[in-house]
């Protein structure tokens, strides 16, 4: 990962304090150690009228894998090959601002006992990163940094390669910021926004991440007009911590706006008088209707197919009714992942008895699929390429042939509704579309016809009037006559 900034100076003010203000000598090249790797800071220009100060970030992908399971949304890959040969490590994130509070440390909090005054004011700055990640585009970028002073924010696509322009642009940028700033707000823009722009952090998001985000966001964030969309993604969509931090921020805003101390304001608010209750997440109430969908089907012997970690499996298995539960998936990972959760390994011979984990592709027939009441589909359709449908519809419609299928997948129009997803997007980066609920309906009544079901729509979450709810299930039952043949 590499990070320039630079500056220019005259004879009175030479650029050449940019090395107080960093706390780092223009002439010595220094090293640091960081728990994912090495920063070096090092000057490629330093003059009275131009100096550049670079951070180079050499990521050990090694330590970050081994550091980083389990603890945040920027972990490692499914694929175990992945872990070792991936971009990530050359791209800006999360790492590179955790060595910037560590390499400039003193500088983003703006104090520098030997230039006080060049701390205070503004410099004439450019900072120059290669290569960040930018979910949501060029447009967020600018959208991002734009409002915080700076003159210019250039942000270009970078092309997946140079040599072959019909391949498009990759999800990176190369960014380069200028304007007049205080040496400290330009650090401190840098450190929240880097990782809610690749919208992953490479560690676990705790509690002390909201002051880390109030403290880094001073004066600025509180009137972001992307504030919200900032806060949840810095704070990894965790609802608890997002809401807390944004309640902090309107007390910022109502003190900054009355022009009152922030505890003045803190100890107004009637914490008694706070009785909203914390939503169910969409993931919960899916699990939800699905369940409710299998009891009605009277369904016992189960099929998750696509089942990842094992999240339907453990609900699953809480119900007596459901006698026989098979997980499949095309990722080992996943179900080892799946096996730990379930503790499969501490749970009695009974119960051991009632769910097995199968790795296998649901895009090619499996004998081991055949004879169960029901298999659920559960936003997996959508990680597939859309020539690869016709595959799984075969497979489990065609060879499997359950009495009851449920699928479920997420409603693109509802997409406005998300605050955090920029304009355009899918939900997640690996959705290869999302459909309509007219096109949804269309396939789900082809798929029907074809395989003899009827099917059934229903809504998941909340149904909005214009554009629906943001899942959407279909649930296909074999026609009699078809279901004595399967038999």
């Amino acid at each position: 990962m590499f990070l320039t900034i630079g500056t220019t100076g005259s004879p009175q003010s030479p650029a050449t304090d940019l090395g107080f203000l960093l706390h780092k000598h223009p002439d010595r090249a220094q090293t640091f150690s960081t728990s994912y790797g090495t920063a070096h800071v090092f000057y490629p220009e330093a003059s009275a009228e131009r100096c550049t100060a670079a951070l180079l970030l050499e990521v050990d992908p090694v330590a970050l894998v081994r550091r980083g399971r389990g603890k945040g949304r920027g972990g490692a890959p499914d694929s175990a090959l992945a872990q070792y040969v991936n971009d990530r490590p050359y791209a800006a994130s999360s790492l590179l601002s955790v060595a910037m509070s560590t390499v400039f440390k003193s500088a983003l909090r703006g104090v520098c006992a030997a230039r006080p005054e060049r701390a205070a004011r503004p410099l004439p700055l450019r900072i120059e990163i290669p290569a960040l990640p930018a979910r949501g585009g060029a447009d967020l970028v600018r959208a991002l940094f734009g409002p915080l002073g700076w003159t210019s924010v250039d942000a270009r696509p970078v092309a997946l390669d140079e040599r072959f322009p019909r391949w498009g642009d990759s999800r990176y940028v190369r960014l380069v910021l200028e304007g007049e700033l205080r040496l400290a707000d330009a650090l401190r823009h840098l450190y929240v926004l880097l990782p809610v722009l690749d919208d992953a952090k490479h560690y676990w998001v705790a509690p002390d991440e909201v002051d880390k985000l109030l403290r880094a966001g001073e004066g600025w964030l509180s009137g972001h007009p992307e504030h919200k969309l900032i806060t949840s993604r810095y704070l990894s969509r965790r609802w608890g911590l997002t809401r807390q931090a944004m309640e902090r921020l309107e007390l910022v805003r109502l003190a900054e706006a009355d022009d009152l101390d922030v505890e003045d304001v803190d100890n107004a608010v009637d914490e008694t008088t706070d009785t909203e209750e914390k939503p169910v997440p969409l993931a919960e109430r899916r699990r939800g209707a699905i369940l409710r969908a299998l009891r009605e089907a009277g369904a016992s012997k189960v099929l998750d197919l696509g089942c990842g970690q094992g999240q339907l499996v453990r609900e699953l298995l809480k119900d007596v009714r459901f006698t026989h539960i098979v997980g499949v998936d095309v990722s080992t990972r996943a179900l080892t992942v799946a096996a730990r959760r379930l503790r499969l390994e501490r749970l009695g011979e009974r119960q051991a008895g009632r769910v097995s984990l199968l790795q296998g592709s649901l895009t090619y027939t499996d004998k081991r699929l055949k004879g169960y009441d029901a298999a659920v589909l559960s936003e997996v359709v959508e990680h597939l390429d859309l020539p690869r449908l016709p595959a799984l519809e075969y497979a489990v419609f065609g060879s499997a042939r359950p009495r009851t299928v449920i699928v479920t997948t997420p409603n693109v129009e509802y997409n406005v509704r998300w605050e955090t997803l920029p304009a355009g997007h899918v939900r997640h980066g690996d959705h290869r579309f999302e459909w309509t609920r007219e096109e949804f309906r269309c396939w789900a009544r082809q798929v029907g016809e074809r395989h003899g079901y009827g099917v059934e729509f229903a809504p998941v979450g909340e149904d909005d009037p214009e554009v629906g709810p943001p899942t959407q299930m279909a649930v296909f039952t074999l026609a009699a006559a078809d279901e004595e043949q399967a038999a």
